[in-house]
């Protein structure tokens, strides 16, 4: 980074720093392990020579620090797929309960946007569809850091929430639905064949994107929305101001979805999981419910981690899901 011209490229130059911080990303916690169990060694010797209470002391308050940077460590060992350590994209559809479905896909966005600036990490929204009432139809986000697709990706699947309607007149309970799907973005290192002018594979439609009035992007027919009509796969962009800049970043986002589907079919874990969201209601398999009435609480089917704080976890309080996720992953890696 030192080196004369390494800024003359600033996009081959962001593209370093983002791997150099990556990487110490990984290297930091295990050199820091590797410190901390000389540190121990050392505090035991004086133990056996000197047998001081605190020293004792000292050794237990060590061990338990180390433990803790191990399990940190162990968790980061989970994110060994390659495409764990890019960024991603993260799609929310509303599915079943009308209005209050809709009023939920915009609070999971408001969750993730709110979990990625807690942490640093920078969020742009891609293509946001509104309701007529309230909310959402879809929407979808880049979240840009190391390691955003390995920390999200088990956030894939049908989320629920339970509560008192306020979209009823009647304030009755409703329960309504949300599919989330989680794709890497991908660098050039990856690449996959489309014939992308070749209309019996790629449908594209042009319309009129949609936001808040008198921005420049809601005047032109500018928003782009691709079509894989072998895989029935979507995607739509409509947040940069020409359909130029929007088909090469749909372009893009097409490519990030069809590896993830390629990959998908050689986890058949993650394929079902994936096939079930395609309904988004009931009858359809939920990875997490969000109950704000009669009880108050959150769960996770899969890793049944499970909080009594369901507006934390709503206000972006993602980590212990996260962790938990990832731990049972681990369980079920261990099992096999």
């Amino acid at each position: 980074m030192g080196q004369p011209g390494f800024w003359d490229n600033q996009e081959k130059a962001q593209a370093q720093v983002t791997e150099l911080k990556t990487l110490n990303g990984v290297l930091k916690p295990i050199n820091e392990l590797f410190s901390g169990s000389e540190d121990l060694a050392v505090l035991v010797e004086f133990a056996e020579a000197e047998d001081s209470p605190e020293t004792i002391s000292e050794i237990q308050e060590t061990v338990e620090r180390l433990q803790k940077q191990f399990e940190e460590v162990e968790l980061q060992a989970m994110l060994s797929a390659p495409e764990d350590a890019n960024s991603a994209y993260l799609s929310v559809q509303a599915g079943e309960g009308g209005t209050d479905a809709q009023d939920f896909a915009e609070m999971l966005v408001r969750m993730y946007q709110r979990w990625a600036e807690n942490k640093g990490f920078a969020t742009e929204l891609l293509d946001s569809s509104p309701a007529e009432e309230a909310g959402i139809h879809s929407a979808t986000l880049i979240i840009r850091g190391p390691y955003i697709y390995g920390l999200l990706k088990g956030e894939t699947g049908n989320h629920r929430l339970i509560r008192m309607s306020p979209f009823d007149s009647a304030h009755r309970r409703q329960t309504s639905f949300a599919a989330v799907d989680v794709t890497p973005e991908l660098d050039d290192s990856i690449s996959i064949e489309i014939e992308w002018d070749d209309p019996k594979i790629i449908r594209e439609d042009i319309c009129r994107a949609s936001g808040a009035g008198g921005q420049k992007v809601n005047k032109t027919d500018s928003a782009i929305r691709l079509t894989h009509l072998p895989t029935n796969a979507v995607v739509q962009c409509q947040n940069e101001r020409s359909q130029h800049q929007n088909r090469a970043l749909a372009r893009k986002m097409m490519i990030a979805k069809l590896y993830q589907m390629e990959t998908d079919k050689r986890d058949a874990e993650t394929a079902a999981r994936r096939g079930e969201k395609s309904r988004i209601g009931f009858g359809g398999e939920t990875i997490r419910s969000y109950v704000l009435h009669p009880e108050s609480y959150c769960k996770d089917n899969r890793s049944e981690y499970k909080t009594s704080h369901p507006l934390a976890t709503l206000d972006g309080d993602l980590d212990p899901w996260i962790e938990a996720y990832l731990r049972w992953c681990l369980q079920m890696t261990q099992r096999k």
